[in-house]
């Protein structure tokens, strides 16, 4: 354990402007661990008032963890030179004996997958959730792009998208990220199940494409609010197969947006969110690329002052219903074809 906190300390000897805060800082500033905001793989995280009256989020690595410690080192050493409006900022850092914990700024909201998955009443406007996807795309063409040496996130997905209190979106959640290298090094797969790249889990090669497909599978969340966890895919390869070839992506919309959606704008973002699913990496788009398409999106509402669809309540309600009945059949099809799958 000696040898454990001399490393550490050794290696964030050199950082500058991240401040260090002791355990009887942060614990005050908890108010003993007391509101818990959430818990990830890395430990719980706590809700902090800072002395100057900031709130914060206080991210505790679980003290037995030898892959929690390189996960908070990753985090810092990562952190203290990417600045992004679009990355949770990271405000402190906390060593102290066995204790390891990463400060961040409070992002009020949450979570993008609480508001997709929760039964909160609160609902996401689709003009909210353009908003979330221009916001996520321009977090990840900085770490891609922006930052020297570039940085492959991998593990990005709705949990790791985090809101402030006007709703726009930052990417957070470091600890499995990596520099981009340009050798034939292989680590073990790290991820999350449902985001995670097929191509990245049959080479054990992750780049920024394995990135654009877990993008991919946000944009999908956002359209549709289904789980990848629970057959987002299933639903979306299904409502590509139609008579005429072309995609029908009304039938997996979110029913929360039936008449609350423009139609032609949802079929251009899940169109952007398919290219990013592509089987071949090196033919999914940059995320420079899907950053000016979602912004060409954007940019069409603008001109457009029609956003809404010209339809009345009935109708929507008419639309609602068949969505409904849809997505029952889809999901009788999608049971009937996994007990069609021979058994292993």
């Amino acid at each position: 354990m000696a040898k454990r906190n001399a490393n550490t300390k050794d290696l964030f000897a050199s950082l500058s402007g991240i401040p260090r805060y002791s355990y009887k800082d942060i614990q005050k500033a908890t108010k003993n661990f007391t509101t818990v905001l959430g818990q990830g793989s890395f430990g719980p995280v706590y809700k902090a008032a800072m002395p100057t009256g900031e709130l914060v989020a206080v991210k505790v690595l679980s003290s037995n963890s030898s892959q929690g410690e390189k996960e908070f080192q990753t985090e810092v050493l990562l952190l203290s030179r990417l600045h992004h409006r679009n990355l949770v900022n990271l405000v402190g850092y906390c060593i102290d004996k066995s204790q390891r914990m990463l400060i961040y700024e409070f992002m009020t909201n949450g979570n993008l997958a609480n508001f997709l998955y929760s039964d909160s009443p609160r609902i996401l406007s689709w003009e909210e959730r353009l908003q979330i996807a221009s916001d996520v795309s321009h977090g990840i063409e900085y770490l891609h792009e922006g930052a020297i040496p570039p940085v492959i996130h991998r593990d990005l997905k709705s949990a790791n998208i985090l809101l402030d209190k006007s709703m726009r979106a930052k990417v957070a959640d470091f600890g499995l990220s990596k520099e981009e290298t340009f050798d034939d090094r292989k680590s073990g797969l790290k991820g999350t199940y449902g985001y995670m790249d097929p191509d990245y889990m049959s080479t054990n090669q992750f780049t920024k494409k394995s990135d654009i497909y877990s993008f991919g599978i946000i944009l999908f969340e956002l359209i549709t609010a289904i789980n990848p966890q629970q057959g987002l895919l299933d639903y979306i390869n299904l409502a590509v197969i139609g008579e005429d070839g072309k995609a029908d992506w009304e039938e997996i919309l979110d029913k929360k947006l039936v008449g609350r959606s423009n139609p032609e704008e949802v079929r251009l973002l899940a169109d952007i969110a398919y290219k990013c699913l592509h089987k071949t990496p090196r033919k999914r788009p940059s995320i420079a690329d899907l950053t000016l398409s979602i912004s060409s999106i954007r940019h069409r509402r603008l001109i457009n002052s029609d956003t809404l669809p010209s339809s009345r309540s009935d109708d929507a309600s008419g639309i609602l219903g068949r969505i409904e009945s849809q997505q029952v059949e889809l999901s009788n099809m999608t049971s009937l074809r996994s007990y069609m799958l021979p058994q292993a």
